[in-house]
């Protein structure tokens, strides 16, 4: 396999994989989890879809892999603790949809991917990030996947201790990141693979669910059987050899982004 390339687009860190083939393929654009793998480098180890024919180019979630703070998670850890939702998980989700036109456009400019639909697949915090820019933006998208997602902001604050304290602007910002609800604005855009481990915290798994019945065909749900939360060992942020539950996760992905790969424009190839 060729070695992924490495660098920043638009100030975003990226780990870029090339398909085995030379020349021109489409585009699948990711964003990880903050468990681990919690880095761009981690993500691509976890879940490299060798044998997709496309580029899959992995974006660094704020604050983590290169843009940590001192080499360290803990400034983030330190945003968690200080305001769960409005100082952590709903920034960190705007910032990176925020800055992924500017990301995609130097991505095209730089990679053989041409201008046409990309894929778009989120683990954890990162899936509320790809369900986004589906609910979103008008990017146009072929086909969509999570992994053990935020689908419904409020589940994930409601993993951390205590009763959060909701005000006007919060539940403004919870809602906007329900995704069961917003079903409707995804369903239209692409289809959607939800996949969901058996042993993810049972309130994540439950809105995994519901999302797949509520988007209906042509989306589905892939349970992974022995599957927690993370998809990497501890401290997860450098590349590791895979795990054997990673790789059917992988698997998964690989059949459903093949399933719905675009061709490229003659003009292109």
């Amino acid at each position: 396999m060729s070695s992924p390339l490495t660098g920043t687009a638009a100030g975003v860190p990226f780990t870029a994989v090339p398909p085995a083939h030379d020349g021109p393929a489409p585009l699948i654009v990711t964003w990880h989890m903050l468990d681990a793998p919690r880095s761009d480098a981690a993500f691509a180890a976890a879940l490299p879809m060798n044998d997709l024919p496309a580029w899959r180019v992995h974006l660094g979630m704020p604050m983590c892999g290169a843009r940590m703070v001192d080499g360290s998670m803990e400034a983030g850890l330190a945003l968690l603790r200080k305001d769960v939702l409005m100082a952590a998980l709903y920034p960190f989700v705007r910032q990176a949809t925020e800055e992924f036109p500017a990301a995609l456009a130097s991505i095209r400019a730089r990679l053989p991917v041409g201008d046409g639909p990309i894929g778009v697949l989120g683990g954890s915090l990162g899936g509320a990030v790809a369900l986004r820019i589906l609910a979103d933006t008008e990017t146009p998208v072929f086909a969509g996947a999570v992994v053990n997602a935020a689908i419904r902001m409020r589940s994930v604050v409601d993993l951390f201790p205590g009763d959060y304290p909701y005000d006007a602007e919060s539940e403004e910002a919870v809602d906007s990141l329900d995704f069961v609800a917003r079903a409707g604005e995804i369903a239209g855009r692409a289809p959607l693979l939800v996949v969901s481990g058996e042993l993810d915290d049972p309130a994540l798994r439950a809105d995994a669910f519901r999302l797949v019945d509520a988007l209906g065909s042509p989306s589905e749900l892939l349970s992974i059987p022995g599957l927690a939360h993370p998809l990497a060992d501890e401290p997860g942020i450098e590349p590791a050899p895979q795990l054997p539950l990673a790789r059917e996760v992988d698997a998964g992905l690989t059949r459903w982004f093949r399933r719905h790969l675009p061709k490229l424009p003659p003009a292109v190839m």
